[in-house]
């Protein structure tokens, strides 16, 4: 049996988040919840916050909520900016857990400035090894789902089309 993995343990190793002041302010089962204080050297050329440095909030959200699963990986992920963030802001990222089929998720997450939208992200994961038994593919997703009484889609392990 491998070490317990979750949304604290990938936070807890991972350096770029700690170098840049990223807080994990709660991890959950398929949930994080973040905060960065917008610092004079995340700026960009406008003065306003590096998309990047919102994007590596964003993320890292979405890391702590999907390895909650098992060790998971990014297969994709896009955000939208809906307003700069400026230099002393104190954003938010919220991730939440949409769906999960066969070792595939796919998770959202809003960055706050307060209650005001900075910007919407939408990760993709995919568990690439079970936290309990450290074994690689889905058997370990599939099966800690069922142990929780969770129910993770139609079709095979890979989905509800049996795609991989």
């Amino acid at each position: 049996m491998t070490a317990p993995h979750d949304g604290t343990t990938v936070f807890a190793a991972d350096a770029a988040a700690r170098r840049h002041g990223i807080e994990l302010l709660e991890a959950a089962p398929g949930a994080a919840t973040l905060r960065m204080a917008v610092t004079a050297e995340m700026a960009n050329g406008h003065g306003i916050a590096h998309g990047g440095y919102v994007f590596l909030l964003a993320d890292t959200a979405f890391a702590c909520a999907c390895n909650s699963r098992g060790v998971a990986v990014a297969a994709g992920a896009d955000i939208t900016y809906a307003a700069p963030a400026h230099i002393g802001d104190v954003l938010v990222a919220r991730a939440e857990e949409r769906v999960c089929f066969g070792r595939n998720g796919v998770y959202d997450v809003s960055v706050l400035r307060g209650a005001e939208v900075i910007a919407e992200f939408r990760g993709r994961s995919r568990i690439v090894r079970d936290p309990a038994t450290g074994a690689k593919g889905a058997a370990g997703a599939a099966g800690a789902a069922a142990a929780n009484g969770e129910h993770r889609g139609a079709g095979d392990e890979n989905g509800p089309e049996g795609r991989a």
